[in-house]
């Protein structure tokens, strides 16, 4: 895979680039700029060294057509104030005015294009019509730098298509993250735990046959656990369950003791009346979760104090962390703790990057967590831009946006 590694090589050029520019947003109000902060060295070096810059992302999910609120518009000024010089913006992505603004760049120049998912080439099925988009948005530029991660597990015009139409090499950020991906899955510094949470079991069913087979420990939390906790089980009161993945998740833990690997679940539970902020809740042990007066009503809504100290404990020990998905519904502040315990063990306080020692936040729920909970960036050893991406990686997939820079 080439990588942007001379920018310089592309002075006076026009260079496209596919970042990804998809963050949370409040109306009109950017909640979580990780994304926008995270594309934008990869665009301020091609600036600096004087390539004419054309940037395209999307936005949400529109169907095909423009959409007031998912236009890239509000992502300007963020934009602008991460890569530290004016972005212009063209309010289409393969029309007129891209195409006008996108001649007329000069050196050092910044472009922003509308969301690409106004357009239904983008997002297609059919290789003609993607393939056709695709076209378009190649003619606007001599070069293409894939730099979206969040994006590469996708077969899209911007992200696979365009680069069998122009020159190609990989971004600075795209770059890191395979390198990281690729010490998690081929050479993680041991002990190597892995912390799975988020609310479904069959969200990761593949990282979690991948990763039995590479970590020493899997620590589940968030909904999921509870679905691991009836397999073994357990009562779980009105408590998330899959029940068709009950097979699945005791043919995990068998294989995990067929392995070696150890997995770790949750000794107590904060439970809850309803899945309300304000909710009456208290906390119970993983084998009485029914036994309280709410009875089988409760429902889970993050670990309990002993567990989070467990999982604390497990992680600061550990060389090499690799964690996707929250503890507990850590929107509500009363259901946060968990997550925050394990965010706090992942950090620089806690044994941080020393001596070799790796903890990746894997993109998603994940990064808004930490972010949310006032954790900086620069507290951990890397965060990821792209949830599901990481997870497919790990998985051991191909990813058509990485299979097609291969040289």
């Amino acid at each position: 895979m080439k990588k942007l590694e001379q920018p310089a090589e592309l002075a006076g050029k026009r260079v496209l680039v596919r970042s990804d520019l998809n963050v949370p947003m409040d109306g009109t109000t950017i909640t979580d700029t990780g994304r926008i902060v995270a594309s934008a060295p990869t665009l301020r070096s091609l600036a600096e060294a004087g390539a004419k810059v054309i940037v395209m992302a999307h936005l949400g999910r529109p169907k095909g057509t423009p959409e007031e609120k998912y236009s890239l518009k509000p992502v300007v000024a963020a934009l602008s104030g991460a890569v530290g010089r004016e972005v212009q913006f063209a309010s289409d992505t393969v029309g007129e005015d891209a195409k006008t603004k996108a001649a007329a760049l000069e050196d050092g120049q910044i472009l922003l294009l509308e969301n690409l998912r106004f357009n239904a080439g983008e997002t297609s099925k059919d290789d003609a019509e993607r393939g056709a988009f695709a076209d378009e948005l190649a003619a606007l530029a001599d070069v293409y730098v894939s730099d979206g991660f969040g994006v590469v597990h996708r077969k899209q015009a911007s992200v696979y298509d365009i680069a069998q139409r122009l020159p190609h090499m990989a971004g600075g950020l795209v770059a890191a993250e395979v390198e990281v991906c690729d010490r998690l899955l081929h050479d993680p510094a041991r002990p190597y735990v892995v912390v799975l949470g988020g609310s479904k079991v069959s969200d990761k069913l593949g990282v979690i046959a991948s990763l039995l087979e590479r970590a020493d420990t899997l620590i589940i939390g968030g909904g999921m656990l509870f679905t691991f906790l009836k397999a073994q089980g357990h009562a779980i009161g009105s408590s998330l369950l899959e029940e068709d993945q009950l097979d699945t998740v005791k043919g995990y833990l068998a294989t995990a003791q067929e392995r070696g690997v150890e997995i770790l679940l949750p000794t107590d539970i904060v439970m809850a009346s309803s899945f309300a902020a304000d909710a009456e809740h208290w906390t119970v042990s993983s084998d009485a979760l029914e036994s309280t007066p709410a009875g089988a009503g409760g429902i889970g809504l993050d670990i309990g104090p002993e567990t989070a100290r467990t999982y604390a404990e497990r992680i600061a020990a550990a060389k090499t962390v690799f964690w996707n998905g929250p503890m507990g519904v850590f929107e509500f502040p009363a259901f946060a703790a968990g997550t925050r315990a394990v965010a706090e063990a992942l950090t620089d306080e806690h044994g941080g990057q020393a001596d070799g020692r790796l903890t990746v936040v894997g993109g998603g729920d994940s990064a808004a967590a930490v972010r949310s909970l006032g954790f900086a960036d620069d507290q951990f050893g890397h965060i990821s831009t792209g949830g599901g991406a990481s997870l497919e990686y790990l998985e051991g997939k191909t990813l058509p946006g990485l299979d097609v820079l291969a040289d």
